[in-house]
């Protein structure tokens, strides 16, 4: 996957400030506090994250647990370098695993799988990526809830500068999203998943869905 390899430690030591700040707010009109909330709201004290970024949300995020059970997951080792060293009082189980291939872990299921900005930098469209949310609810306990958000290209509130950025992003390979809509989103999680919901902010979906089907 071309996109997860912009993710270097340099790269990282500047996301924060740069894409979780200025681009949210001012690009993608999602203000980083929104999936923040979205945190807080549906994170259980069992939960792995997929996609970790910097593990910004993480770290600032309420946890119903002072010592919640934590997992990180991605393909990129930087990332999951970053992110292991800011959540380390946590203890992290850490996994390196390519989301668009079945996820197999030696470990017990969890209560909360996060999906943050992970979908539009994976490959395919909207419905072919979809298979994660097949994957990731393998290792999702009964009555567990998946969330996350995606930026839209089309469906969403994308103004000029969303359009021309992504527009760049998905030239160089960055992102995948020029096929990905509102509709698709809400197709997918309803094949998915018996109850699901989304909230588009901006041009960012935020979404939460429950209750894999067989």
């Amino acid at each position: 996957m071309a996109g997860q390899t912009l993710y270097t430690k340099s790269f990282l030591a500047g996301y924060d400030l740069f894409v979780l700040g200025f681009f949210c707010r001012f690009v993608w009109q999602c203000p980083s506090k929104h999936i923040l909330d979205m945190y807080s709201r549906h994170i259980s004290a069992n939960h792995l994250d997929i996609g970790v970024g910097t593990g910004y949300f993480l770290d600032r995020c309420k946890f119903p647990s002072s010592e919640p059970r934590l997992g990180l997951m991605d393909i990129n080792p930087d990332a999951l370098e970053v992110a292991g060293k800011r959540l380390s009082r946590y203890r992290p189980e850490i996994y390196r695993r390519n989301v668009m291939e079945p996820i197999e872990i030696d470990a017990r299921g969890f209560d909360s799988i996060g999906l943050t900005h992970l979908l539009h930098c994976l490959p395919g469209t909207i419905k072919t990526k979809g298979i994660v949310f097949e994957y990731a609810g393998r290792l999702l306990n009964p009555g567990g809830i998946v969330f996350g958000s995606t930026l839209l290209y089309s469906g969403g509130n994308a103004n000029r500068a969303a359009k021309f950025f992504m527009d760049v992003d998905n030239g160089k390979g960055i992102m995948t999203n020029r096929e990905d809509n509102l509709e698709g989103l809400e197709q997918v999680l309803r094949q998915h998943f018996s109850e699901s919901s989304v909230e588009v902010v901006g041009c960012d979906a935020l979404f939460w869905a429950r209750g894999p089907l067989p």
